[in-house]
């Protein structure tokens, strides 16, 4: 009892650079809340809604989540969910549910579900008649699709390979052909063993990019062949979390760098350098950056 009133109590508010905003009440149900994958900036406004007004918020991880809540004021009841929970926390987390209560799942980084925990959760939630809500926002794959410059028309998100070489291997071969770009999570300290088992599987001439630390600080997207990544990361030391993208079979590879002074070249005779960068990066998916720093010197010279 003295729970449930401290609950009723606690102020359902979020801050946002210090004004202070009230968070609308939920119905009853199961919350599924995309949170940043490394900026906290990224969260939405809705994310914060449903973290403040939440009776409940089930997190891999309470000391992560509770950075994020107090980054914006949230005071919040967190609970750990994760895969080693067991199944007396799924049990509390259904009984709260049919208490008609407020639940807000969320993982450390991004949208639950996508190699986090919860699918059972999320299963036996709407087998029990509780809605079950999806609070969309940021997502590594969809981040790291954005910016590589690699197909987006079709892709496969494949999470963690297998960490033992054989299995890797394997599954790699099975995918070899399908048309389609492919998304793998890897850790720093497996990205070699990764990349050079895929260029192997796959085809060294395939293109493929290395996305790491997304949205954060030291943000890196890394294209290349898989053979040329594979050789650069063989010995490297790595940090950071990493989304790999590998080409479908068959795209196009990137244009050489004479192909790009032509195309730059042409651009520039009935434009500047700016338009001319963004209009070859258009067409190729290079960097804007890059583009137009090699504009500046053809145009220099």
């Amino acid at each position: 009892m003295a729970g449930e009133q401290g609950d009723r109590a606690r102020r359902r508010q979020y801050l946002i650079r210090g004004q202070a905003f009230d968070a609308p009440p939920l119905d009853p149900g199961l919350y599924v809340v995309a949170t940043p994958i490394g900026n906290l900036g990224d969260v939405t406004l809705r994310a914060l809604d449903t973290l403040a007004a939440a009776d409940i918020v089930a997190c891999e991880d309470t000391r992560v989540t509770r950075r994020l809540l107090e980054r914006y004021g949230i005071e919040a009841s967190v609970t750990a969910y994760h895969e080693h929970s067991g199944p007396a926390a799924h049990r509390r987390l259904l009984a709260t549910l049919a208490e008609g209560r407020a639940v807000a799942l969320v993982s450390d980084a991004g949208t639950p579900l996508l190699s986090d925990p919860g699918t059972k959760l999320v299963a036996e939630a709407r087998q029990a008649g509780h809605n079950v809500v999806p609070i969309p926002g940021p997502s590594a794959i969809a981040a790291a699709l954005s910016a590589c410059g690699l197909p987006t028309d079709a892709f496969l998100f494949l999470g963690f390979l297998p960490s033992k070489a054989g299995q890797r291997k394997a599954r790699l071969k099975e995918i070899a052909r399908v048309p389609a770009t492919l998304a793998i999570f890897e850790s720093p300290n497996r990205i070699a063993a990764l990349l050079a088992d895929a260029a192997e599987a796959l085809g060294g001439k395939r293109q493929a990019a290395v996305c790491r630390e997304l949205t954060k600080l030291h943000e890196t997207f890394d294209r290349d062949s898989l053979a040329a990544l594979a050789a650069r990361y063989g010995d490297a030391e790595v940090k950071g979390e990493i989304v790999l993208l590998v080409a479908p079979p068959g795209a196009a590879e990137p244009p050489s760098e004479t192909e790009i002074d032509a195309m730059l070249s042409d651009a520039l005779r009935s434009a500047g350098v700016k338009q001319a960068a963004e209009a070859v990066a258009e067409m190729t998916g290079l960097s804007r950056r890059d583009l137009y720093q090699r504009a500046l010197k053809l145009k220099g010279g």
